[in-house]
């Protein structure tokens, strides 16, 4: 038999590391919350990539983008490299491996089947007890529609948590109530009130699943990856988390408006390109262009925080559930959990709204809280890391056996015998897709991020100690040319295993 500690990591879609309760904002999260004091908060952790697919290939696999291959969405993983991630090393190392809710490790809508039970055209060659393995998950629940700019389709084009909508044939008026707005009605077409009872909401069902898992745990000790697909846009919530926050109490930027010429090329010719706007997507809902770049009104910008606040507070709720789960069945002092997301979202940061190049620290930064057995409590560390380090992380806190990966283990810097300097993100930006091509490199240290574009040579530089709104680019300053140097030596660190890009299969 197998002995160890049991490993939760629970991930959202699209969450600012400032959006928990210990951190800037008003966001009420109790129990992540209790969850940092139990452990240690990672007040500077990044995303590796701000996009979802790649974000989440690189905490699978513990490789940077440029290094798994998959350096924007629309490119599937690799499976041989995905099996040597978070679900193969532990299966190979005698835990029970689980995934729940959203995965996005292979693209939805391709331009032709893939043959992945999350593409759209092959799903139905799964058949509706299918539960894996899927890239080293030995046992897995799945949503192939976790967000509601996507049509519904009927079985057998569903996955488990369509099938728990449709257990009576319902499911197709469930996802159309979801979308109905219903009082107090909100003013921007991307933010509402549900009008679908908050139980067939996706954050529900998964802590449902997740506390059966820890409640039929076997002699084994288990991993599991616990996927909540909120706060992503469409943001819409049901009650009482969607009047949980008054609009006109939330947090809005005190910089909320576009300054497109103080900023790189890159930042107006994404916005006003036409490519991402004539894109052909078939599933989308109500034929909308749910990735729109439109000027936010300040009662929208309120409109939208309230309910993404909402949308937290429910998972937290879902959290508060799993913790209390373990408690009950005697694995709480016997079970690592990690919170984190996958990546950002710019909430209206300089007039910003959901995600792209433009790397603003509300996009980048991400919450990090580690709490378990032999972990230090009540720590709060500021260096600068990633989740990509989170698997050799899990290597050395479960003692077992993992490849090489471009992260590093936490462990030393949670103990205070290490040190970081320097996090790094990247993206290959594709016209393709994107209308730009860009080479985007980010590092982000304590104290500055810088992005630059390498097939250009330009880019920006801010001083996040004295200038945390990101306002002034000291790129092209000479007084910073010191600090620019250094942070260039710092990209030429990045480890030599880049690898070809896969393929585009797809949009998303």
């Amino acid at each position: 038999m197998k002995t160890g500690p049991n490993v939760i990591l629970i991930t959202t879609d699209q969450q600012r590391g400032d959006c928990i309760g210990l951190d800037k904002r008003k966001v009420r999260t109790p129990h992540i919350d209790a969850l940092a004091r139990r452990g240690t908060r990672f007040e500077t952790c990044i995303t590796p990539h701000p996009m979802c697919q790649p974000a989440r290939a690189s905490i699978l696999t513990g490789k940077l983008p440029y290094s798994h291959g998959v350096r924007d969405n629309g490119r599937n993983l690799d499976p041989t490299i995905g099996q040597q991630g978070l679900g193969g090393m532990f299966s190979d190392n005698g835990y029970s491996t689980h995934f729940i809710g959203k995965a996005h490790f292979a693209t939805n809508e391709t331009f032709a089947p893939t043959g992945t039970p999350e593409c759209y055209h092959s799903t139905a060659d799964f058949p509706a007890d299918w539960g894996g393995g899927y890239f080293g998950f030995n046992d897995v629940q799945l949503m192939l529609r976790p967000h509601h700019h996507c049509v519904w389709s009927d079985a057998p084009y569903t996955l488990h948590y369509e099938n728990h909508l449709d257990a009576d044939g319902g499911g197709r008026a469930r996802w159309q109530k979801a979308s109905e707005n219903v009082a107090p009605e909100t003013t921007h077409f991307q933010a509402w009130r549900s009008a679908l009872d908050d139980k067939w909401h996706s954050s529900p069902w998964i802590g449902d699943q997740a506390i059966d898992l820890i409640d039929r745990k076997g002699a084994d000790p288990f991993f599991a990856w616990i996927s909540f697909p909120d706060p992503h846009p469409p943001f819409l919530a049901a009650a009482p988390w969607s009047t949980m926050y008054d609009p006109d109490e939330v947090d809005i930027p005190r910089h909320r408006t576009l300054d497109l010429d103080r900023r790189p090329w890159w930042h107006r010719a994404f916005l006003e390109n036409p490519v991402r706007r004539n894109l052909k997507r078939p599933h989308a809902a109500q034929g909308q262009d749910w990735g729109a770049s439109t000027t936010l009104t300040e009662r929208q910008l309120r409109d939208i925080t309230a309910i993404y606040y909402g949308m937290i507070s429910a998972i937290d709720h879902q959290v508060g559930r799993i913790v209390a789960a373990l408690s009950k069945a005697g694995q709480l002092d016997n079970t690592i959990i990690v919170f984190t997301s996958d990546h950002g979202e710019w909430l209206g940061d300089h007039g910003l709204l959901l995600k792209g190049p433009m790397l603003y620290d509300g996009l980048l930064r991400v919450p990090l809280v580690i709490a378990g057995p032999n972990l230090p409590t009540g720590r709060v560390v500021a260096d600068p890391v990633s989740t990509l380090d989170l698997r050799s992380t899990f290597a050395q806190l479960c003692e077992i056996n993992a490849s090489p990966d471009s992260g590093s283990s936490l462990v030393p810097v949670v103990n205070g015998r290490e040190t970081r300097e320097f996090a790094l993100n990247e993206w290959e930006v594709d016209a393709r897709r994107s209308g730009i091509s860009l080479d985007l490199r980010t590092i982000r240290t304590v104290r500055h991020r810088m992005s630059t574009d390498r097939q250009t040579g330009t880019g920006e530089l801010y001083d996040l100690r004295n200038d945390p709104d990101e306002m002034h680019n000291l790129f092209d300053d000479p007084a910073a040319k010191a600090i620019k140097d250094e942070i260039f030596e710092m990209l030429r660190q990045r480890p030599k295993d880049i690898i070809e890009a896969s393929p585009r299969v797809g949009w998303h």
